[in-house]
């Protein structure tokens, strides 16, 4: 067993004792903190699925609110399960990420327009959710109707662990649709397309489906990511689930841990989370925005000084200092 592996076997087991560890007083708020770790890792991962390729989204906010949104109102007035609600959500995700990304294709919008392009798209989401306040409860959001009790079919439980435990698995799966991803053809197809569309285009590689493909996958993880998010806090909110600022906060969570590699949107999340849960207990109400301020800061050094994020680079300088396989049966 590899180093590598016999790391990730240690790790998934602490993973998945954490419940069982002792806490103390301070369980509940650990449990809370990471839930949220692990499902906006998966949903930072699902953003990265498209920025590691030059597809620099703004606006995926949008997407999800919009798996948030669907499912909570459906349960809401509908009594529809967040089951079906979730199936419902992944098609509307699938048709709204194709408005996107068929034009933005066939016309060639690239760069930091694609990049304007859906941030005016995630604008658009936001204020339609508040536009339609007798429906989402406006800028005032809406809260999940009570099942009255734990329910497998409403997703809703009293006990953080079935939670915890449930976002373990989905940011695993997370983690290996990125691994797939990364291991298929289609990613030498990506970064070709990402370096020069005209040249990829000329040897062959069909640009527009390419492009296509990846926004929706994107697109629907995380509305799905959205989905399970609005079920453990019950409570959605267009200013933390749809718009601008969640885009950003995304965004600068992949990039701190690097967008390049599997475990990056991870330790970026765990980072901005920590740093946010930090600094409200440290400073509460008294600097309002002190976070965003902070987050802003950090993104415009690690732009600078580490393009590919602290694990990224910690990673990157692992590999340099390891001998090269050849240089050790040279030496032998």
């Amino acid at each position: 067993m590899t180093v590598a592996r016999a790391i990730a076997v240690v790790l998934l087991a602490l993973l998945a004792l954490a419940p069982a560890l002792p806490m103390g007083g301070y369980k509940q708020y650990a449990m809370h903190v990471l839930i949220q770790i692990l499902i906006w890792s998966f949903i930072g991962g699902a953003w990265s699925l498209m920025g590691r390729f030059g597809l620099v989204s703004l606006g995926h906010g949008a997407f999800l609110g919009l798996g948030a949104y669907t499912t909570t109102l459906l349960w809401n007035f509908w009594g529809v399960s967040p089951w079906a609600g979730a199936l419902v959500t992944i098609v509307l995700t699938i048709a709204l990420a194709l408005v996107i990304a068929y034009p933005c294709s066939r016309f060639q919008v690239v760069g930091h327009y694609f990049g304007l392009v859906t941030l005016a798209f995630g604008e658009v989401i936001r204020l339609l959710i508040i536009a339609e306040r007798d429906w989402t409860g406006g800028s005032l959001g809406v809260s999940l109707k009570s099942a009255g009790g734990d329910s497998v079919v409403a997703l809703q439980f009293a006990d953080k662990q079935v939670f915890y435990y449930g976002s373990l698995v989905l940011w695993l799966a997370g983690l290996y649709i990125w691994h797939r991803l990364d291991r298929s053809m289609a990613r030498s197809a990506m970064e070709a397309i990402g370096e020069d569309e005209t040249a990829a285009a000329s040897v062959g590689i069909h640009v527009s489906r390419f492009k296509m493909a990846i926004t929706v996958l994107s697109a629907v993880l995380t509305a799905v990511g959205g989905v399970a998010y609005a079920q453990y806090i019950s409570y959605v909110n267009p200013d933390t689930l749809a718009g601008i600022g969640v885009s950003l906060r995304i965004v600068f969570a992949v990039v701190l841990g690097g967008m390049y590699s599997l475990l990056g949107p991870t330790v970026g999340t765990a980072l901005t989370i920590a740093l946010g849960e930090y600094l409200r207990i440290a400073f509460g109400l008294r600097f309002i925005g002190m976070a965003e301020t902070i987050y802003g800061l950090l993104l415009i050094v690690f732009i600078i000084f580490l393009p590919s994020g602290i694990y990224g680079s910690v990673r990157n300088a692992l590999v340099r200092r390891r001998p090269h396989p050849a240089a050790e049966r040279a030496v032998a």
